[in-house]
């Protein structure tokens, strides 16, 4: 049987080696690890090495939490799965990681077979809210249909309203992620000067003079 490449990322080692016991002895075995961090430095780069269908994080990492390497993971690796496991129960920070990109969120508290519940819904196209997570008052199928659509609906907003095309949404955005024109350019494919003209647009649009406003105006409006 074919396995689901999967990385793994928390910081704390022992739970790493627990969870992913817990995918590998699954039967059958669908699961196989191929990466393991504390690092949201590291995760991206395991997550460009590897290419896997799955990745499993903690927000809590060192040098980049989880929050700042969500938004990355889900341009860069398209194809890839991504669920939060997490200690954090805040619902602004479950937000947040919806936002940012997360198909599910569940807490670490939580046993071995709500884990592998929350991957299969995720493996059919559907987000998963772990028990025990809460987000508002609203029921948890309202709950989850909205968080599916959020980001989408933050994104039209906003460029709405500063008539930004779908190609100066997308520069923005890999700008929010501290990437040069040269690496902009490589990610999508056009030249170096094709980005230049994009970003002076986007700064008239915007109204600022610099990339930190740029990023200002991109994590202001949930974009990052």
């Amino acid at each position: 049987m074919q396995t689901s490449k999967v990385v793994l990322a928390d910081d704390h080692p022992v739970f790493l080696e627990g969870l992913k016991s817990i995918l590998e002895t699954h039967s059958p075995p669908a699961f196989r690890i191929v990466g393991m961090t504390n690092s949201g430095t590291e995760l991206l780069h395991l997550a460009n090495i590897h290419q896997p269908e799955w990745i499993i994080l903690e927000l809590s990492l060192c040098e980049k939490d989880g929050l700042e390497v969500l938004p990355a993971l889900a341009k860069r690796n398209r194809n890839t799965h991504l669920v939060v496991l997490s200690r954090y129960r805040d619902p602004k920070m479950v937000r947040a990681a919806f936002k940012s990109g997360a198909e599910g969120y569940l807490l670490k508290d939580r046993g071995p077979g709500e884990i592998l519940e929350a991957l299969r819904y995720v493996q059919e196209g559907q987000h998963y809210l772990g028990t025990g997570v809460q987000v508002s008052g609203k029921s948890r199928s309202k709950e989850l249909h909205r968080l599916s659509s959020i980001g989408l609906r933050f994104e039209d907003r906003f460029s709405k309203k500063y008539r930004l095309t779908k190609r100066e949404m997308e520069i923005l955005r890999l700008i929010s992620q501290a990437l040069s024109n040269k690496e902009i350019a490589q990610e999508l494919y056009i030249s170096d000067q094709t980005v230049s003209v994009h970003r002076k647009n986007i700064m008239r649009k915007l109204g600022v003079s610099n990339t930190a406003g740029l990023m200002k105006a991109a994590f202001e409006h949930a974009l990052v």
